[in-house]
């Protein structure tokens, strides 16, 4: 039987993959904005998955959870917002010119650049 853990397993190994690889290539994102940016969102997700579990929006098969509940959303929930905690930062660090390998360091050659102090 499927249960919501072995759903969430691929994406947040995927999530992991992808941040890693951003780390090796662009140095970044560093494990404190992750651990910050992660806070934020699982601190959001904790307030509105029990809110809209609990007036009965979105609903779970008790068969296929844990049974680990905090109070009303099960714990799987968060699995999801744990991959994009992961994926998003790394995901920006990889897509953003300004952290290729061998570019010129972020502000260098930016319009207005010198005016606003960044170097």
């Amino acid at each position: 039987m499927t249960t919501y853990v072995l759903l969430a397993v691929p994406f947040l190994a995927a999530a992991l993959a992808v941040l890693l690889v951003a780390r090796r290539r662009t140095g970044g994102p560093g494990w404190r904005e992750v651990g910050i940016g992660l806070a934020v969102l699982l601190a959001l997700t904790v307030v509105f998955d029990n809110v809209i579990v609990g007036v009965g929006i979105v609903g779970y098969d008790a068969s296929r959870i844990l049974g680990v509940r905090m109070p009303v959303a099960p714990v799987e929930d968060l699995a999801y917002t744990l991959a994009a905690g992961l994926l998003l930062p790394a995901l920006w660090r990889l897509t953003d010119r300004r952290f290729a390998r061998g570019a010129r360091s972020p502000g260098r050659g930016v319009p207005g650049a010198a005016e606003r102090g960044v170097r």
